[in-house]
């Protein structure tokens, strides 16, 4: 029997530590595991017995790249435990605030981690020799996307003006019309990574996924909707728990996640954008339109410019947001605990990210539950590396390896952040 193994121990330009496997026996493809190795940190259990009003600065310590999501999936659950309304202005903060984590977040993937892929790069350093005016521009659209987060929530990593029931302080009308120059500039340059995304070269890559993500009524979702799939699930976020299950793999420390009794399902980008195209602004809508994209995406290797439709919504977004600004009377509403459970879910850049807490009367967590996106995706990751890989078997071992990691980085998983790049071990026998 003629076996060959690629093994890359590290996977770079991606948040994190994860690993891959893959064995081909006799020409057969025999085995691919997508492998996290990351010590489990333990999130949910350190939350019980702390005070309600906590959660959402200790979540928002999950991830650096996307904390607005976990703080934000905190706050939404306990106050739907207190029974708190949120006044109009306030909501719309916070929907502001994610529009600055779309933006960094979208753009580093889209132009430092993503674009070498498809360029022939080992990393944007060396990407940035050849094309200085596009790494460039996306840090300066990054950092436009960090200076909503500094204002609105402090600081740019792990936000602390965030509460239970609001923000510690608000910003003026005068502050958030001073961003509106840069924002608008932003909004251009969006455009151009989006022009510049499309002519990149893509695999022809066509899956048919159960995309789940979040669905409102109004509006393309950050914090509030149903879930919904395009295979006829639509539930509110309280019957998280009775669709997606969570189950321990061998190979991974996170927990692979599955829908009851069909399997694997994916969240991001592509699930929004196909499930909410209609609720796009207009500059978003145009340039998916020019950018050759239909309403419907099924290619996850044409992610990167669906990220930079969302890019260019969020700059939409933000400017309106700035525009119809009314402070509100006081920055945050009194929230009064009470026994019960909570459920929030918003949409992270990679996807629906789900929090459950339960409190008592005087308000400490007795329980919690958390579940990232990359969690959700990591089993469809699998189902698409099985699908790639048997139709590629003939390529080398290091042009295999590379298309295998441009697929995986296709998902933007995030594990925490590894600056180093790939080293693969190949054994034949």
């Amino acid at each position: 029997m003629s076996t060959r193994i690629i093994q890359v121990d590290t996977i770079a330009r991606v948040e994190g530590e994860g690993a891959l496997r893959i064995q081909i026996s006799d020409g057969k493809l025999e085995d691919v595991k997508l492998r996290i190795f990351e010590p489990p940190r333990f999130f949910e259990a350190f939350l019980r017995g702390r005070d309600f009003t906590e959660a959402p600065d200790i979540t928002a310590r999950i991830c650096g790249i996307c904390p607005v999501a976990y703080l934000m999936g905190a706050v939404h659950a306990m106050e739907m435990i207190c029974g708190a309304v949120i006044p109009r202005p306030i909501r719309d903060l916070r929907r502001l605030i994610y529009c600055g984590e779309w933006i960094e977040s979208h753009i580093l993937h889209m132009a430092m981690l993503h674009a070498p892929d498809f360029l022939g790069y080992p990393d944007a350093i060396a990407m940035a020799k050849d094309h200085p005016d596009v790494v460039k521009k996306a840090l300066r659209v990054k950092k436009l996307g960090n200076d909503i987060m500094v204002l609105l929530g402090g600081r740019e990593i792990h936000p602390i003006n965030v509460r239970v029931g609001g923000f510690y302080k608000v910003p003026t009308k005068e502050q958030l019309r001073r961003l509106k120059p840069d924002l608008q500039w932003g909004l251009e340059a969006a455009m151009e990574m989006v022009r510049f995304a499309s002519q990149l070269n893509f695999q022809d890559f066509e899956q048919d996924y159960e995309f789940v993500c979040l669905r409102h009524p109004d509006e393309y979702p950050f914090n509030e909707g149903m879930m919904v799939s395009n295979k006829g699930i639509e539930v509110p976020i309280s019957a998280y728990d009775t669709v997606l299950v969570e189950e321990h793999v061998p190979h991974s420390t996170a927990l692979h996640s599955r829908i009851r009794g069909r399997g694997a399902c994916h969240v991001g980008p592509l699930a929004r954008y196909t499930m909410n195209h209609e609720k796009l602004t207009p500059l978003a809508k145009t340039s998916a339109r020019e950018a050759g994209l239909a309403e419907i995406c099924c290619n996850p290797f044409k992610s990167i410019i669906v990220r930079g439709v969302e890019v260019v919504f969020a700059f939409e977004e933000a400017l309106r947001l700035i525009d119809e600004y009314e402070p509100p009377d006081r920055p945050f509403i009194p929230v009064t605990p009470r026994a019960g459970t909570g459920y929030g879910c918003t949409e992270a850049p990679r996807g629906i990210c789900y929090h459950r807490y339960t409190i008592d009367d005087a308000g400490a967590i007795q329980d919690a539950k958390i579940v990232s996106p990359t969690a959700v995706n990591q089993s469809t990751i699998e189902k698409d590396l099985w699908h790639f890989i048997e139709p590629n078997m003939d390529l080398p071992d290091d042009r295999l390896q590379w298309e295998c990691e441009q697929a995986i980085r296709n998902y933007d998983p995030c594990i925490s952040c590894s600056a180093h790049f790939l080293k693969l071990e190949v054994v034949r026998q």
